[in-house]
């Protein structure tokens, strides 16, 4: 952790950003194991790819980066190559772990409480390490992230308000505990990064 009167590095080493998105990918990764145990959904892309995986039982990982795809066009044209590259490496990681970890982790049923906040802490640390290292996990991350570079405007405070509509698609198709269970653990989440991500010490463009 950098101290407040510490000024960060201007850019990480190539293996420094290798380091940090495969463990950023990884832990949230491992988060969404705990979702889909305590059979809960989160917000933004991964929310609606949750959404859409559940009644169909198509994969996560497929689902989640093809919805992706759109987001990058933005990222290209606003964030640069750069950061287009590391957060396409991140979202394949991502969906590679989310539909590989099932084969080696069985975590069982989980109660919501504990699956919502494990969640929210272990996506929270992981999106911050890819934030840190130039990338993000795509979708509504691209947005957040691009606004608060560009307009101030926290990249938690931004995830959290598509959270909200996200969740109300829920509403219509989950029952409410479930759903009131969800939302605990992406408000966990978005505190973290509210918190922890400021455009003072980091900034995504690299």
């Amino acid at each position: 952790m950098l101290l407040l009167d510490t000024p960060p590095p201007d850019r990480h080493s190539p293996s420094e950003d290798v380091l940090g998105i495969l463990v950023g990918a990884t832990l949230v990764a491992l988060s969404v194991q705990f979702l889909r145990a305590a059979e809960l959904v989160t917000g933004q892309i991964a929310g609606l790819t949750l959404v859409v995986s559940y009644p169909t039982s198509w994969s996560f990982g497929a689902v989640f980066f093809v919805l992706n795809l759109p987001f990058y066009l933005l990222a290209i044209r606003q964030m640069g190559w750069r950061f287009t590259l590391k957060s396409f490496a991140a979202v394949a990681l991502m969906s590679l772990l989310a539909d590989t970890l099932p084969l080696v982790i069985d975590l069982g049923p989980v109660h919501p409480a504990l699956g919502a906040t494990l969640f929210g802490i272990l996506a929270g640390i992981g999106l911050l390490s890819l934030f840190r290292h130039g990338a993000t996990l795509g979708g509504v991350g691209i947005v957040a992230l691009w606004l608060q570079d560009t307009r101030g405007i926290k990249a938690g405070n931004t995830q959290l308000s598509f959270d909200l509509l996200v969740f109300a698609l829920a509403l219509t198709l989950f029952d409410w505990p479930m759903v009131a269970w969800s939302l605990m653990g992406a408000v966990i989440l978005n505190v973290i990064i509210t918190l922890n991500h400021r455009r003072d010490r980091y900034i995504a463009r690299s």
